[in-house]
């Protein structure tokens, strides 16, 4: 029987026309953070979510990387789905080798499953510990989980908030597989960039040499916000010196990646082709644009794929 899904009240659908960018990606380049949510007729969303999103297929994403000029995506499960993960794994099948996923799994995962994630191409899982969007699995649990994934070698995603670090610093440091951090551990752009709440992230990537950073998403960051409607391409100026900090200090284990179709978003839904046109204020070189969008993500999620363009 298909079941009718309401979206939450608000959402706001992403955005259906996007400009194409002004900046052209280095050829490979890879989109290391983006989702797909069902279609629900197809995929249903979990009982337990806390939010109904609108429909965004996988067709619909390959569209957008085509558009915007990608060559790969990685796409993250959404909160939505819980822990079945088949509506991603369906778009890494449909991929032909151009998308890696990260899965939400549970500590009693049958090892035949795992290993179906794995030949599916997932390389990672998420830990969630944003409170309005999850209930945080105990951290016994997530170790457990942890040390399920290790032989595999996958990393853990990390999605907390900039508030949460010092509570959590202990903990996430004893994870004994590679971490990744979404979206800078979302800071406060309103403070200094150089002050002590961003110096303690800074210190928590300086803290082990496996820890990466996905410089993402200035559309939930920014105070400033996007630009008015004048032909102005540069927008979330405010998020600019954060993100460039970390690329700066660690251009060898940042990522990035449109977030699309963006969930979530309550005030505007960004235009992915300016948030493609923000990747030259923080990655202000070739060179750093290069690692970030392809040497890094094709190491991480890639390792195996012969590149002509690899550093």
């Amino acid at each position: 029987m298909t079941m009718a899904f309401e979206k939450t009240p608000g959402w706001l659908d992403w955005y259906a026309r996007p400009s194409r960018p002004q900046f052209r990606l280095p050829e490979g380049a890879v989109d290391a953070h983006c989702h797909v949510f069902g279609p629900a007729a197809e995929y249903p969303y979990a009982p337990e979510r806390k939010y109904t999103p609108c429909d965004a297929s996988r067709d619909q994403l390959f569209a957008l990387r085509d558009h915007l000029g990608f060559a790969r995506t990685v796409v993250v499960q959404a909160t939505c789905h819980g822990a079945d993960n088949g509506a991603m794994v369906a778009a890494l099948r449909a991929s032909g080798g151009r998308a890696r996923g990260v899965a939400t799994v549970r500590p009693g995962i049958p090892d035949a499953e795992l290993r179906d994630l794995h030949e599916a191409g997932v390389r990672g899982v998420r830990f969630t510990f944003v409170k309005r969007l999850v209930d945080a699995a105990p951290r016994q649990d997530l170790l457990a989980v942890a040390e399920r994934i290790a032989p595999y070698g996958w990393h853990v995603v990390l999605y907390f908030e900039a508030a949460d670090l010092a509570e959590l610093r202990e903990f996430l440091l004893a994870i004994p597989v590679p971490l990744v951090v979404d979206h800078m551990g979302r800071p406060d752009v309103t403070k200094d960039p150089h002050g002590p709440e961003f110096e303690a992230f800074l210190d928590f990537l300086r803290a082990r040499p496996d820890i990466w950073c996905k410089v993402t998403c200035p559309e939930r960051l920014s105070a400033s916000g996007p630009p008015a409607l004048d032909g102005e391409r540069r927008a979330y100026r405010d998020v600019v010196p954060f993100a460039r900090r970390v690329v700066e200090e660690f251009p060898d284990r940042v990522l990035w990646g449109t977030d699309w179709p963006h969930p979530n978003l309550t005030g505007h839904m960004p235009d992915d082709g300016l948030l493609v046109d923000f990747v030259p204020h923080i990655a202000p070189t070739p060179e750093l644009r290069h690692r970030l969008l392809v040497a890094n993500p094709m190491r991480l999620y890639w390792p195996d794929v012969d590149r002509p363009d690899a550093d």
